[in-house]
């Protein structure tokens, strides 16, 4: 990270107050933000998944710091990974959204494995050898649509099988596992999902499309078809409706809306950059994208409230059932995710025009091009559209504040 990010985030702080515990932590993330900051732009322009970042990543053992101490890991809180989250996001698009989906994973297996022996000898082998798990949600005709599944899983005595076509798994050649909903059986519904863990010892992989896309381009977004056989002990025992409410949408929310807080954080501090730039080459006159500059900072500081309330909201309910699983918070962490994309957007469009043609052209160090064509994928992911809908009924349910405080 360059030396103009610092005013941005002394003025905004990082999404969570740091303190004695984790200081060794962010320590060992900004030293692997440095590495992916370096190689961002190579990522981009060749499409290709952050190796660098990656191998950073595991020296500084930051994939198994979710696996409880236990296990071998570090029992990292959701705080404290938000934050890394937020660290890289800065950096490399790419290597954070890759790092929260792998996080997002493990939050579903460390908080409903149960004493399962066989996954908590994967969780160990996460932290000890610091292994990279991929994420198949999506598939078939179903879409983004993660509640639904196609693929029933077959079992034959203690084994089981999948043969499922899945149209995104990210990263999944560079993954050492992947962690994949299906059908609970042949004859069950679509909706009765569990959730199978497979290391790459249980599974081939035949592609089915590319990923050549505007941003993102390091997620290695592929679709391929996953052919596996695995025990039956990998697969949770918990049905995939509750670890979905309970674990996999609060983290993803949360988390994504960390990565794309980081996106707009860096572009917000290359505006302040080129302003103080042009401040200084005209004798201290402001130019004219000052205004857009100001609202970017105003739409930053509304995001980091969003993902802060989110969060404490997550972690005043965690542990609690039927808190976790309410229509009230299930809506409010639901519509974090749609708030933070659409601000992280807002906050990246008011920097470019901050900057002017310096920070729509590809070749000034204002650029915010690459900044502009990540985040754009932010409302994207699991469609705000399909969300807002879904939400329609719920919301015509709920009732309106009647207090502006509490």
């Amino acid at each position: 990270m360059s030396a103009a990010t610092e005013p941005v985030r002394a003025a905004l702080g990082s999404v969570h107050t740091l303190t004695s515990k984790t200081t060794d932590l962010t320590t060992r993330a900004r030293a692997a933000a440095q590495v992916a900051a370096a190689n961002a732009a190579a990522v981009d322009a060749e499409g290709r998944f952050p190796a660098e970042s990656f191998a950073e990543l595991r020296r500084q053992r930051l994939l198994g710091i979710m696996v409880p101490q236990s296990l071998d890991g570090e029992g990292a809180s959701i705080a404290q990974i938000l934050d890394v989250c937020y660290l890289l996001g800065q950096s490399c698009s790419s290597t954070a959204l890759i790092y929260a989906m792998h996080q997002i994973k493990m939050a579903c297996i460390v908080h409903h494995t149960h004493g399962n022996a066989t996954l908590e000898n994967i969780l160990r082998r996460v932290a000890r050898e610091q292994l990279l798990m991929a994420s198949s949600t999506t598939e078939g005709q179903a879409g983004g649509n993660v509640r639904s599944s196609e693929a029933p899983v077959e079992r034959r005595e203690d084994r089981v099988s999948l043969h499922r076509k899945a149209t995104v798994i990210s990263y999944a050649r560079e993954a050492d596992g992947i962690v994949t909903t299906a059908r609970r059986s042949a004859d069950a519904s679509a909706s009765d999902q569990v959730l199978l863990v497979l290391l790459k010892s249980d599974y081939t992989l035949e592609r089915l499309q590319g990923w050549n896309t505007l941003g993102m381009r390091g997620t290695h977004s592929e679709g391929f078809t996953l052919l596996a056989e695995a025990s039956a002990e990998q697969i949770m025992a918990e049905p995939y409706e509750k670890i979905h409410s309970q674990s996999m949408v609060p983290y993803a929310h949360l988390l994504w809306g960390g990565v794309w807080a980081g996106i707009a954080t860096a572009a917000t501090s290359k505006a302040q950059a080129f302003i103080r730039h042009a401040m200084r080459q005209s004798g201290g006159q402001l130019p004219p994208g000052v205004p857009h500059f100001t609202q970017a900072v105003s739409t930053l500081r509304t995001l980091r409230g969003v993902l802060n309330s989110s969060l404490h909201s997550y972690q005043a309910a965690a542990g609690d059932e039927k808190a976790l699983s309410s229509m009230e918070f299930q809506s409010m962490i639901t519509l974090t995710k749609v708030q933070a994309s659409e601000l992280a957007l807002a906050t990246v469009l008011c920097a470019v025009r901050a900057c002017g043609l310096s920070g729509y052209r590809n070749d000034t160090e204002f650029s915010i091009g690459r900044h502009l064509r990540d985040v754009l994928s932010a409302p994207l992911m699991i469609n705000n559209d399909r969300i807002l809908a879904n939400l329609g009924t719920a919301s015509l349910m709920a009732p309106l504040p009647t207090s502006l405080v509490g």
